[in-house]
């Protein structure tokens, strides 16, 4: 993409094809499962999910201007990145995401928070869905609000 996008439609309308429709298809998973409270929207240059200033006022302890980012899809050169601080902020979180994928039958590309994803057809969407569905704001905002550096801890 040569530009920002500045909205989720701006951005899948800059992707090819083919990787159009399978970022949306991840998308719809994630929007499915998506708790009340988070939000959709672009951040960092991706479709991003995170927690609304109207909920957390402090931001994002990196950057307060941003919203506390919950989860981010992004078209890459080689394969789409699912990036899923809730499941990296999280040791159960992650076992359980990584058991149930794996359970699949898919084999899982995953860094720290990333999943790497080169086709449409190698993700389990329902485990997508369901790993987001169980990580309810407050929940997340508990588990972040420990991990955060102690210098920048402030106040909901």
């Amino acid at each position: 993409m040569s530009t920002k996008p500045t909205s989720v439609k701006e951005y899948l309308d800059a992707l090819p094809e083919d990787r159009r429709k399978a970022v949306r298809k991840i998308r719809a998973a994630v929007n499915k499962g998506l708790p009340k409270g988070y939000k959709e929207g672009i951040q960092y240059g991706m479709i991003g999910w995170f927690v609304p200033h109207r909920i957390f006022p402090a931001g994002y302890h990196c950057d307060p201007s941003q919203p506390v980012p919950f989860a981010g899809l992004a078209s890459q050169k080689n394969y789409i990145s699912l990036y899923l601080m809730c499941v990296y902020s999280d040791a159960k979180h992650r076992a359980h995401f990584e058991k149930a994928w794996k359970k699949s039958g898919k084999k899982l590309d995953m860094g720290k928070s990333c999943v790497r994803i080169k086709k449409i057809e190698d993700a389990p969407l329902d485990v997508i869905t369901e790993t987001v569905a169980a990580i309810p704001v407050d929940a997340f905002l508990g588990t972040y609000e420990k991990l955060i550096p102690a210098g920048s801890k402030r106040k909901r």
